[in-house]
C-alpha cells in the first residue's frame, strides 16, 4: 500500500495507565471531543476548561501520547481514507477536502492518512490490507454505493467507520455525515416557482450517489406537497465518459417547444454543463433560463454569470466526520453506531436565476422521464 499521511500539530508528554478518553469525558460530565480538542490545546476551548480536564487526565493516568496509548490499547492512534480511483456517483472530491479531514482528525488528537489504490488492485483490498494489519483505528469513506462491499466487509469485521455522504438505500446501519440535499431541493423549488417557474429540468449524473437522490427526491417531495398540478419536470442523465452524449441530452431538453425555464443540477458540474449548453442555443441566463447547482465549487463563483448554487461545506462535514468516528472508535464494536449528522446548506444567491419569462414559451407538456 503506498500513501502519505498530515499529521497531527502536538504530541503530549508520555504518561502511564490504561484510562481512556471515554473515562475522562465520562468523570467531567463532557463530550469526548471536547476532551480531545482540550487535551489537543485548541483554541475554541476555555482555558479553566483545559486546565479542568488536564488536572483529571493526570489524576487518572491518561496516556495521551499516541505511542505510549499504542502499547497499551492496541491502537494506532491513526485515521485512514483510502483515495479513490475515480469519483464517486459522478461527483468530485470537493476541493481540500482532505485537507479538511486531516485538520478535523488532528483537533480530536488523531493523525490521518490516505492510501492510493496501487494499480491491479481494488480499493476493497486495499481497505482490507488497512484493517487486518491495523494500520489505523478507524476509516472514512466517500459516498457509498448500492451493495457496497466495503460497508459489508467493515460490518462484518465490526471495525470503525464514518461515511461521508447519505447511505444507500437499505444499507445497513451506520455512521454517516452528510449535507441536506433533500431540504436544499425543496428550498430551490420553493424559490423558483416563487418566482413564476412551472416548467422544471432536473440534470445529473446517470449513476448519482445516494446524496444525489436525495436531491432528487427533495424537488419531486415539493412539488407533490405543493398541489400544483401545473407542474411539469423533465430529467437528463449525464455520462461523464462521454461528453458528446451528455451535451446533446442537454441540448435535446433546452430544445423542446415547451423547454424548462428552470433547471437544477444535482451537481455544480450538471449545472454548469447546461449553462455552456443554453450559451450555444443562445438563451440568455437568467433572462430565457434560471440554473441552480449544488456544492458551491470553485467554478460556480468564476461563471459567468455566477452560479447560484447551495454550499455544501466539505470543511464542516470533514470535522463532524472526524469526530464521529473518534466516538465510535472510543465506544467499542458492541456501542450502537453514533446517530448520522445532516448538516444544512447555506443558499448562495449569485446571477443565474430570476423570474421566469413571460409569454411566448407554451407548447407541448414537458414530459416526465426517468430520474437522472
Amino acid at each position: 500500500m503506498r500513501g502519505y499521511y498530515l499529521s497531527s500539530p502536538w504530541e503530549d508528554p508520555v504518561s502511564h495507565g490504561g484510562a481512556t478518553l471515554k473515562d475522562l469525558a465520562e468523570k467531567l460530565d463532557v463530550s469526548i471531543a471536547t476532551v480531545s480538542r482540550a487535551l489537543a490545546g485548541h483554541d475554541r476551548i476555555a482555558k479553566s476548561t483545559r486546565a479542568r480536564i488536564e488536572a483529571a487526565a493526570r489524576e487518572i493516568g491518561y496516556i495521551p501520547n499516541r505511542a505510549a496509548r499504542a502499547l497499551v490499547s492496541g491502537r494506532s492512534g491513526f485515521a485512514a481514507m483510502v483515495l479513490p480511483a475515480e469519483e464517486a456517483g459522478g461527483e468530485a472530491v470537493p476541493p481540500g477536502l482532505f485537507r479538511a479531514l486531516s485538520a478535523g482528525c488532528a483537533q480530536i488528537g488523531m493523525d490521518f492518512f490516505l492510501a492510493s489504490v496501487p494499480p491491479g488492485q481494488s480499493e476493497l483490498a486495499v481497505i482490507e490490507q488497512i484493517v487486518r494489519a491495523r494500520k489505523a483505528d478507524g476509516l472514512l469513506l466517500l459516498a457509498a454505493g448500492d451493495d457496497d462491499p466495503r460497508l459489508a466487509f467493515l460490518a462484518q469485521r465490526r471495525f470503525p467507520f464514518v461515511t461521508l455522504g447519505s447511505p444507500p438505500r437499505g444499507a445497513p446501519d451506520q455512521p454517516w455525515v452528510d449535507t441536506d440535499g433533500f431540504a436544499a431541493f425543496e428550498r430551490a423549488f420553493t424559490l423558483l416557482r416563487g418566482l413564476g417557474h412551472r416548467r422544471f429540468g432536473l440534470v445529473g449524473p446517470s449513476d448519482p450517489s445516494p446524496s444525489c437522490r436525495r436531491r432528487h427526491d427533495g424537488l419531486l417531495a415539493a412539488i407533490a406537497r405543493s398541489g400544483d398540478t401545473s407542474i411539469e419536470v423533465g430529467s437528463v442523465a449525464l455520462h461523464g465518459d462521454d461528453i458528446g452524449r451528455s451535451r446533446r441530452a442537454i441540448r435535446a431538453l433546452l430544445s423542446r417547444p415547451a423547454r424548462p425555464t428552470a433547471v437544477l443540477g444535482l451537481t455544480d458540474a450538471a449545472a454548469l454543463d447546461v449553462m455552456e449548453e443554453a450559451e450555444r442555443l443562445g438563451l440568455s441566463v437568467p433572462r430565457d433560463l434560471s440554473v441552480i447547482g449544488f456544492g458551491n465549487d470553485p467554478a460556480a463563483a468564476h461563471f459567468r454569470p455566477g452560479l447560484t448554487t447551495f454550499d455544501a461545506d466539505p470543511v464542516h462535514c470533514a470535522s463532524c466526520a472526524a469526530e464521529l468516528l473518534a466516538e465510535r472508535i472510543e465506544a467499542g464494536p458492541d456501542a450502537a453506531p453514533p446517530l448520522a449528522r445532516v448538516l444544512r446548506p447555506r443558499l448562495v444567491i449569485r446571477s443565474s436565476h430570476g423570474p421566469a419569462p413571460r409569454a411566448g414559451t407554451t407548447g407541448a407538456a414537458l414530459c416526465e422521464s426517468q430520474p437522472a
